[in-house]
């Protein structure tokens, strides 16, 4: 299994490194964004064909990497199309900024190789399915559900702030409606709940032998709450919509749950 997992690193970083290259005449290092879903997938599709012996719907590997397909397309669709015509993301162009024409080769070690490692991670409970993949139980249908939520959930958030973002009307204001009433970020608690999902059915078969592939919902959690995510936003919106500081009272920043009056 070691092995299976260090050669699932193989195609995230041959991925990676064409995505870098991509993206140096654009200039455009949000390539990496658009690639995420794919990085993660990179690795998954290694341990299907290393593992892999047949496919049944009865099987916990061909549910848990039939969800992980829809999420990858979904997620990777969406953010192709969000992005398309708005250059590189400002995150990136800070960075490229700061370091000047070094920036080239940097973002090669700091964006996408370093994604690559973390999408390696979080790839980790389709290796402990894969690894065992008969059976499909109580726990197997809780964390199947518990994912298909997660995709429909940041799905529908997704959809709900691109149309919001569409209409010129409103232009600095902060989106209060739909599934974004009940939470600041709807659509990385969707994203979390993916990950959570998918690692309960790993664990349901490898047991604790598979507690390992926990660090991936672990992982995403953290950089959904604490690097990329939330706090990273929430500074950059807070000083460019006034309205957003009573949306943060008002409004749970990441699990959905009613409104504060």
């Amino acid at each position: 299994m070691p092995g299976i997992a260090l050669l699932g690193l193989v195609p995230a970083i041959a991925l990676a490194v064409a995505v870098w290259i991509a993206s140096l005449p654009l200039r455009d290092a949000s390539l990496a964004d658009r690639a995420w879903a794919l990085l993660v997938a990179a690795p998954a599709g290694v341990y299907a064909w290393q593992l892999a012996s047949g496919w049944s719907v009865a099987d916990r590997a061909t549910w848990m990497f039939a969800l992980l397909a829809v999420w990858a397309v979904r997620l990777t669709a969406h953010i192709t199309w969000r992005n398309r015509g708005h250059g590189e993301d400002r995150r990136y162009a800070a960075m490229r900024q700061e370091h000047g024409p070094r920036f080239a080769v940097r973002s090669l070690f700091t964006v996408f190789l370093l994604q690559a490692v973390l999408a390696w991670v979080v790839s980790w409970p389709l290796l402990a399915g894969a690894g065992h993949p008969r059976g499909f139980g109580i726990w197997d249908l809780l964390g199947a559900t518990l994912a298909l939520f997660g995709i429909v959930f940041e799905a529908i958030a997704d959809a709900q702030l691109a149309r919001f973002r569409k209409d010129p009307a409103n232009r600095g204001q902060v989106l209060q409606h739909g599934v974004w009433r009940w939470s600041r970020h709807p659509n990385y608690f969707g994203e979390a709940c993916v990950w959570w999902g998918l690692a309960c059915m790993a664990v349901a078969g490898g047991g604790i032998s598979a507690a390992w592939s926990l660090a991936s919902p672990l992982l995403m959690t953290v950089l959904l709450l604490k690097v990329s995510g939330v706090s990273l936003l929430e500074r950059e919106i807070a000083g460019r919509r006034p309205g957003y500081a009573d949306y943060v009272r008002r409004t749970s920043s990441f699990i959905p749950r009613p409104r504060k009056p």
